[in-house]
C-alpha cells in the first residue's frame, strides 16, 4: 500500500498544472461622431454693439458708440471626416445699428451748431469659411471670411440722411453648435465685423465738405438650423 500511495504521488507531481484561460484583450469601440456633413437653413438673431468715427478736413468726432438688433436668416454646407469639419457659411440681417457723437464733436467737424453726427445701419451679410472639432452631438467651430453692408450719415436735427454705398469689410469669430437630431440643431456664437472707413460721395454730399465714416460691430448671435444631409 505504501508503494502504491508513492507511486500515485509520483505520478500526480509529473503531471502538468493546468493553465489559467488567457484574458482576451480589450474590445475597441471607434469613438462615434455625430454626422454633421450636408446643406444646412437657418434662423437667427442676437445683439450687435461697436463703435463708429467721423472725420472732416483733419477734424475728427473720435469714436462714439453704435448698438442695435438684428434678425436675418443663414445658408451653409458642412463637410466632416472624422471629428474634424469644414465648411461655408453665408447669412444675410436686417439690423437696428445706431449710434450718436456729442454736439460738441459734431459741431467742431463744421456742422450745424445743435447738430449730432448719427451713423446708422441697416442691413449686414458675412460670408465665411468655418472649421470645426465635433464631439459627437457638439461642435466648436471658428469662421472668418468677408462682410458687407450699408452706413447711413445723419445730421440730426434736422435728419438729413445720406445713405453710403454698401461697404465690403472682414469678419472673424467662434461658436458652438449642438445638434438635437439628425436634422436639427442650434448655436451661439461672436462675430467681430469691420467694415472699414467709407468717404461720402461726392454727388451725393453729406453737409461735410470731406467726411469720412467709420463703423466696426460686435455680434452676439444665436440661431437655429435645419440640415440636409447628403
Amino acid at each position: 500500500m505504501v508503494l502504491l500511495a508513492g507511486a500515485g504521488r509520483a505520478i500526480a507531481a509529473d503531471m502538468p498544472v493546468p493553465q489559467a484561460a488567457p484574458v482576451p484583450p480589450p474590445t475597441y469601440y471607434p469613438v462615434a461622431y455625430g454626422n454633421w456633413s450636408g446643406i444646412y437653413l437657418g434662423v437667427n438673431g442676437g445683439y450687435a454693439f461697436g463703435q463708429s468715427n467721423w472725420t472732416n478736413a483733419g477734424a475728427s468726432t473720435g469714436n462714439f458708440s453704435t448698438n442695435g438688433f438684428l434678425v436675418g436668416g443663414t445658408l451653409g454646407a458642412n463637410y466632416q471626416t472624422g471629428p474634424y469639419l469644414v465648411g461655408f457659411e453665408g447669412d444675410i440681417y436686417w439690423s437696428s445699428l445706431r449710434g450718436n457723437s456729442s454736439v460738441a464733436a459734431c459741431v467742431g467737424l463744421g456742422a450745424p451748431a445743435g447738430t449730432t453726427c448719427q451713423t446708422n445701419s441697416d442691413w449686414l451679410g458675412t460670408a465665411r469659411a468655418r472649421v470645426g472639432y465635433a464631439f459627437d452631438r457638439l461642435l466648436i467651430f471658428g469662421t472668418g471670411g468677408a462682410a458687407f453692408g450699408n452706413m447711413r450719415a445723419v445730421l440730426n436735427p434736422p435728419g438729413t440722411s445720406f445713405s453710403i454705398p454698401p461697404q465690403l469689410g472682414w469678419t472673424v469669430g467662434a461658436g458652438v453648435e449642438y445638434a438635437f437630431t439628425e436634422a436639427i440643431s442650434a448655436k451661439v456664437d461672436y462675430l467681430f465685423v469691420n467694415l472699414g472707413t467709407a468717404a461720402c460721395p461726392t454727388a451725393i454730399g453729406c453737409g461735410l465738405p470731406s467726411a469720412s465714416f467709420s463703423l466696426s460691430e460686435n455680434l452676439v448671435r444665436a440661431g437655429v438650423n435645419y440640415r440636409f444631409n447628403w
